[in-house]
């Protein structure tokens, strides 16, 4: 019997050679600037009078101001973190605490 052997025939055609694929573009930087980490009476100018003593009252169970939205012609909207940073909370115009807030963060 005859023996059949295999072979590869490698054509050269009229495509360009295989390159490498490129890597991913590089992220853009990131244009939000941090808040200023220092300054918690900044954050309290502009809170009613019962937004703030409901804020003292959550600081003794160790919840932290993080921000304060101030909304155009709307009262500010404090924001409030528990101390795992897992929950957080709003505090309304009127002191009461809102638990459920619709407030969108950014992750």
């Amino acid at each position: 019997m005859p023996s059949l052997q295999s072979q590869a025939n490698v054509l050269a055609g009229p495509w360009p050679a295989q390159t490498p694929p490129r890597a991913a573009p590089a992220r853009t930087p990131e244009r939000r600037k941090p808040a200023p980490a220092g300054d918690p009476v900044a954050l309290r100018d502009g809170l009613t009078p019962a937004q703030l003593v409901t804020l003292e009252a959550m600081e003794i169970f160790r919840w932290r101001l993080a921000f304060v939205r101030r909304p155009l012609f709307q009262a500010p909207i404090p924001v409030l973190f528990d101390k795992d940073d897992t929950r957080h909370v709003v505090i309304r115009e009127d002191g009461t605490l809102d638990e459920h807030p619709t407030l969108k963060l950014r992750g």
